[in-house]
């Protein structure tokens, strides 16, 4: 069933020009165009006001898992909403909030077996703060108040998690109302700056780690960073290892460790969590995106029992995480994510990725011998695809010039949607695409590169 509009195409684009702000847009630019709408999604694909059918090649801003309108995720949510729509966790619980947890804590790795909720990767993020700040004030560990995180790094935009940002263009500005922390080297950019190749670069970098901790870990909480690959800094891999390197120095130095999986998990990196890879267990784990499988906001922030008998004690102790949203844990969120987490299992999500993984490989392959290609990058099912002017000199475009952001224009006209940074094009796919369509996304930006670039 389609819903019926009130408003007919041209009213809604002036509907949404007069008094819709849009996210990370400077809406000067924006005013000057015709807003693609998105009417309906159906499996792999978003349709537009239209009827034109697109490619969703960024998993509508990397959430999506299993494709759009699957029956056994609305199912679950229409169930849940004849039976309750929301009700709140302080003071009560409900059912699907309960099970979700049980089953976040056997999926997730080693001791992460308590689930605060929430509803963005932004809050997931905030709350792991939060509570590893408090965490260390309730065992009386007052001086541990720093955090320590990676340049170019991102872990949302709220004020906690700006402050724990690291890339410039978006956090700069807000630089008098964040905290202060300590900022570790982005490890590809340390590896390109310093001419070392990736996979050799775990030593140095650790170095650099472990010179940090030996100056701050006593007033250091914890180590913020996102697992084996910078989502919005690029698509910026480390080198292999350097995740459990990471991990070792922060127990060496009795200084906590939060994996930020939002963008990371539930598959994007070939694994269902991308710690898994080299064997890592973070005293937190924060959850997002495509927890409920791309359908709801949700977000969990996993953590230890060890953080959680931080918090044990009488009231008048206030040793109470005195944190809450008022959707915290909404039953139809919960209920869409069980769904998700049920569908991983009947489609083998995970077991079927590896092809797909190779194909994306060897479709940037084919990307990197063209001549305004400086870099491709990938980690599982995120890869990045950076523009250059001259890749011999590997001179970047002028910011003005805006080449990515045409580039992603130029693919809507073959059919896809995909979505830049700067001026590295980002592919991340739904984990459900098929190999032939992932070769049409490969083909589309590849002529969409031609026609922009020459």
């Amino acid at each position: 069933m389609s819903l019926t509009y009130s408003a007919s195409r041209d009213e809604l684009v002036e509907y949404d020009k007069q008094h819709l702000w849009h996210p990370f847009t400077q809406m000067k630019e924006w005013t000057d165009g015709t807003p693609l709408l998105i009417a309906r999604g159906e499996g792999n694909y978003l349709v537009d006001v239209d009827g034109k059918r697109y490619l969703d090649g960024v998993s509508s801003l990397w959430a999506n898992i299993h494709g759009h309108g699957r029956t056994e995720i609305n199912e679950a949510i229409a169930s849940q909403l004849q039976e309750l729509a929301h009700s709140t966790l302080l003071g009560l619980s409900h059912p699907s909030a309960a099970l979700l947890a049980h089953r976040l804590a056997q999926l997730t790795p080693g001791d992460l077996r308590w689930a605060f909720y929430s509803e963005s990767g932004s809050t997931a993020v905030e709350i792991a703060i939060k509570m590893a700040f408090q965490y260390w004030q309730n065992l009386g560990r007052k001086k541990k108040t720093r955090f320590m995180s990676l340049r170019e790094g991102y872990h949302g935009d709220t004020i906690g998690a700006v402050s724990v940002g690291g890339i410039d263009l978006f956090h700069q500005v807000y630089g008098p109302l964040l905290f202060n922390g300590v900022k570790a080297p982005c490890p590809y950019r340390y590896c390109q700056e310093n001419d070392i190749p990736l996979e050799r670069g775990t030593e140095r970098l650790a170095a650099e780690v472990d010179a940090l901790m030996t100056a701050y870990a006593d007033e250091t909480a914890a180590f913020i960073l996102e697992p084996l690959v910078q989502g919005a800094g690029g698509i910026l891999p480390f080198p292999p290892g350097l995740l459990k390197r990471i991990e070792e120095l922060c127990r060496r130095y009795d200084v906590l460790l939060i994996a930020d999986e939002v963008a990371v998990g539930f598959g994007r990196t070939g694994t269902m969590f991308a710690c898994e890879q080299e064997s890592v267990v973070p005293d937190f784990m924060c959850l997002g995106k495509g927890i409920t499988g791309g359908y709801l906001p949700l977000a969990a922030t996993m953590t230890t029992q060890r953080i959680y008998d931080g918090f044990w004690g009488d009231y008048q102790e206030l040793k109470t995480f005195f944190h809450g949203h008022t959707y915290t844990g909404n039953p139809l969120a919960c209920a869409a994510a069980l769904a998700s987490l049920d569908l991983f299992q009947t489609d083998k999500t995970i077991e079927n990725l590896p092809p797909k993984i190779a194909r994306i490989e060897a479709g940037l392959d084919r990307l990197a011998e063209g001549e305004q290609v400086g870099d491709v990058r990938q980690r599982g099912m995120m890869a990045g695809v950076e523009l250059v002017r001259d890749r011999a000199g590997n001179s970047a475009y002028p910011v003005e010039e805006r080449i990515g952001h045409k580039v992603c224009m130029a693919v809507r006209k073959h059919g896809v949607i995909l979505r830049n940074l700067g001026d590295t094009v980002v592919l991340m796919p739904l984990l459900s695409l098929t190999i032939e369509e992932l070769d049409r996304i490969f083909d589309a930006l590849e002529n969409a590169i031609r026609e922009v670039c020459g």
